[in-house]
Formats: structure tokens, sequence, C-alpha cells
């Protein structure tokens, strides 16, 4: 089943703390048993299909940004995948550099659960965000 916008809109406030958090549990609870997000990351595309994937990838991220924060947050809803456009600010901790991001993030459903997240994100610049 693929859920309407309104249970989407559930299931993304749910994944959302779940994600923040870092609550594995609480993910895993609005995602299917075989879960996969995919996102390049310093050049290289990255399949995350397992939680502990997921699970070493906050750990990973954790040394390796903070201060992250999303704006411009907005979902749109396709029949069969939804979107999420965002701006994605924080600091480097290597450098103590600010960095800012814009993004879309394309999501798939299956038996009413989140299924699959690919994330495409690029440097935010003055002239396109």
């Amino acid at each position: 089943m693929t859920p309407n916008a309104e249970q989407r809109d559930a299931i993304f406030r749910a994944f959302g703390r779940a994600f923040f958090k870092q609550d594995m549990e609480a993910m895993y609870d609005v995602v299917t048993p075989d879960f996969t997000w995919t996102l390049l990351a310093n050049g290289t595309l990255r399949t995350l299909d397992t939680r502990e994937k997921v699970a070493a990838f906050f750990v990973e991220r954790k040394g390796q940004v903070e201060n992250v924060r999303f704006a411009d947050v907005v979902y749109h809803h396709a029949p069969e995948a939804s979107f999420m456009t965002f701006k994605m600010t924080g600091t480097d901790k290597a450098t103590g550099q600010p960095f800012a991001s814009v993004g879309v993030e394309r999501y798939t459903f299956r038996d009413g659960r989140l299924a699959v997240k690919d994330v495409y994100v690029r440097p935010a610049d003055a002239a396109g965000g």
C-alpha cells in the first residue's frame, strides 16, 4: 500500500523525530526492514541498506559535522514517491568552517512504510540557493 499524503506526512514526522534523535528503534518502526538510504558522501555513492550501516553512518557524520540545521523544508507528494526539498547548514568539524547545501530527497513506500530514501545534495551558492 502506498500511503496517501496525510499518511505520508505522519510517517515523515515520526521519521524526522527518529532521524534527529538517531533513535534506531523509532526509525525502524516507520521504515521497511530492508530500508535503503543512498547518498553521495565525499564523492562516493553510499548505500546504507542495513540498520547497522545506518547507525554507523550516524556515528561517522557526528564526527564530521555539527550544528546541522534544515530550513526551507517542503514535501512534494507524487503518486508513487514523495520528494523533500531543503537547505542544510552546519559546521565542518575538521576545518571549523560553516557550510550550506541545498538538496532533494526522494522517498518511496512499501506496505505503509518508507522503503527508500535517495539523497541529492550540492553546495548552496549565491546564484541558486
